[in-house]
């Protein structure tokens, strides 16, 4: 009895990190993204496009980097859309966001509609292709280890390339000249363009680079909680609880790693409640959004610098009225 409640605690525990990893890779690509002064709401949006262009060009190249490379690109793509529309053009940001999340949605689902009449039902992949999606890297053996096994190495390639990227981000943001001019863009563009820094490139590099790597989470969501399946459901609002943890992780990629299982655990607490209807899992999965407004309410009053987010965020640059 109590190795089949083990059993169940482990499930559960691995199913909160199979739900964290399209987070943690949004998360980070929005982070990336605000560190440049840039507020992108279309994170569902560019997410979605990754996710539909990635998932058909890894099936029907039988890869699982062309898959990456394409949901990649089609992100950067639509981060540079972002960039063009509101650093070049000084669109409002909230707005081109919000026509970024609609256009990146639609897309997704006009494409893969074409794709379920084509094939005449949900598009899916072969078992082989599927278990190079979610099957681990790890050997069998370090898996079933009691106890930790299926939790540290049951997981698949995705998720240890998502830590590997947060913490690679967060020595770029802190420790790179680069990425610490992007960050002087974020909270002072007049200061770092009066000290020679280019305030345009950085945004656009912050977009670009941000939206790549949003884009590659809508792919993992396909390929790992959707079961390699396409349908009408697109994404379920993956990309706006992404936003959402930018807020919870106080701007910082190492703290996405923790708050992405920390979402994880809160939309996926219902399935241990017993007696819960429909109705009420609707109600647990607010949670996270819960969460979300209260540390953005303790983060204001204590109003501590480095838990803040920066200062030009979502502020056009007007270089003649510096």
């Amino acid at each position: 009895m109590e190795m089949d409640k083990l059993g169940v605690v482990t499930t559960f525990i691995h199913n909160i990190v199979v739900y964290n990893i399209p987070l943690l890779y949004g998360t980070v690509g929005e982070i990336m993204v605000e560190k440049s002064g840039s507020l992108n709401l279309g994170v569902e949006g560019i997410m979605a496009v990754g996710a539909i262009f990635g998932y058909i060009v890894g099936c029907y190249a039988n890869s699982l980097g062309i898959g990456i490379l394409t949901a990649f690109l089609m992100g950067a793509l639509c981060g540079l859309l972002f960039a063009a529309l509101t650093v070049s053009l000084q669109a409002n940001q909230n707005v081109t966001g919000l026509a970024l999340t609609i256009f990146g949605t639609g897309v997704g689902q006009y494409i893969g509609e074409i794709m379920r009449i084509r094939e005449g039902g949900f598009v899916a992949v072969g078992n082989d292709l599927k278990a190079v999606f979610i099957s681990s890297p790890f050997p069998q053996a370090m898996q079933d280890i009691p106890y930790v096994g299926k939790i540290l190495f049951g997981n698949s390639i995705f998720f240890y390339l998502g830590v590997v990227l947060a913490i690679v981000m967060h020595l770029f943001l802190n420790k790179s000249r680069t990425g610490l001019q992007l960050r002087s863009v974020g909270e002072s563009p007049a200061t770092a363009d009066a000290a020679g820094i280019n305030v345009s490139r950085y945004r656009y590099l912050g977009a670009i680079i941000g939206g790549g790597i949003s884009a590659v989470g809508g792919m993992v969501y396909i390929t790992t909680i959707a079961g390699c399946v396409w349908n009408h459901e697109g994404l379920s609002g993956v990309g706006w609880l992404a936003v959402a943890l930018v807020i919870f992780a106080t701007w910082r990629t190492v703290n996405a790693i923790w708050g992405s299982y920390l979402f994880g655990l809160l939309f996926w607490v219902y399935l241990i409640i017993p007696g819960l209807g429909r109705r009420d899992t609707y109600l647990f999965n607010m949670l996270p959004y819960l969460v979300t407004i209260a540390v953005l309410i303790f983060v204001s009053l204590r109003n501590k610098k480095e838990n803040q987010p920066p200062a030009s965020l979502g502020l056009a640059y007007f270089r003649e009225e510096r």
